[in-house]
């Protein structure tokens, strides 16, 4: 195994079912259909980094059997992406030592003054996060982690590549419009994990049509959609989709 992905989540901010139990188009018997908000791990033999604290963290770490995080990375600082920040007390209490933990300047800023906390300390609680900023190019343990930023309504979320030992896993999540430069880091890897919300177009997200044009231009091996509402049924989707582009699903696990 060069790296290792998981689908911690692969839902929308409210995830599926929404709260009140409406599975809108997605059939409830279907199991993969349940979707918690989104996160994943990407991992090597020796470096596990999570993508994004969601506030599903504590049961996507029960599901999946995750006991210890060596890094963190937020694509940016929406409350689907980042309020399970505190489950990471309990991984800190196995470290005893501040997590790395990783965002752009702006993203950053704003987590460290929402969960001062969590940064800082407060009375008899260690700080559980060592915040640094996340730079366009960098090596995480021995893993090769490279960024582009992605429009995201009034904001911009982090685009990610992971590479280690000639394998490459992307991460695209929560962007409304595609770039030049989300192309050129996104080309040719060998799993592309995307945002692909609904078939309808949305102002910041990606709709499919969106998503399967940027698969094509960038030709990955396997495409895995992520941040699916209650419109996306996992088996519709399996139905309609060519062969090595699927659904994600919650603890989901492909290696390279």
């Amino acid at each position: 195994m060069a790296l290792k992905l998981t689908i911690l989540g692969c839902g929308t901010s409210s995830g599926v079912p929404r709260i009140g139990n409406d599975w809108g188009d997605c059939d409830p018997n279907e199991p993969k259909n349940r979707r918690s908000r989104v996160s994943i791990i990407v991992e090597s033999p020796t470096t596990r980094i999570l993508v994004d604290t969601s506030p599903d963290l504590r049961a996507q770490f029960l599901a999946c059997n995750i006991g210890y995080i060596d890094n963190v990375i937020w694509t940016h600082d929406h409350a689907d992406h980042c309020h399970g920040i505190d489950d990471l007390r309990q991984v800190f209490n196995r470290k005893r030592e501040p997590i790395p933990a990783y965002a752009r300047p702006f993203a950053l800023d704003s987590l460290k003054q929402r969960f001062a906390y969590a940064f800082d300390g407060h009375q008899y609680y260690p700080s559980i996060c060592d915040g640094r900023s996340l730079e366009n190019e960098m090596q995480i343990g021995d893993i090769i982690v490279k960024i582009v930023d992605q429009p995201h309504g009034s904001i911009t979320s982090a685009g990610l590549r992971f590479e280690h030992a000639g394998a490459s896993i992307c991460y695209a999540t929560d962007f409304g419009e595609v770039t030049d430069g989300m192309c050129k880091l996104f080309n040719h890897c060998d799993i592309f994990v995307v945002d692909a919300l609904r078939q309808e177009p949305h102002p910041t997200h990606a709709h499919l049509g969106m998503t399967l044009d940027l698969i094509e231009s960038t030709k990955p091996e396997l495409s895995l959609l992520t941040h699916m509402d209650k419109s996306m049924d996992y088996r519709h989707l399996c139905s309609i989709l060519p062969e090595m582009i699927r659904p994600a699903y919650d603890g989901l696990v492909v290696e390279i």
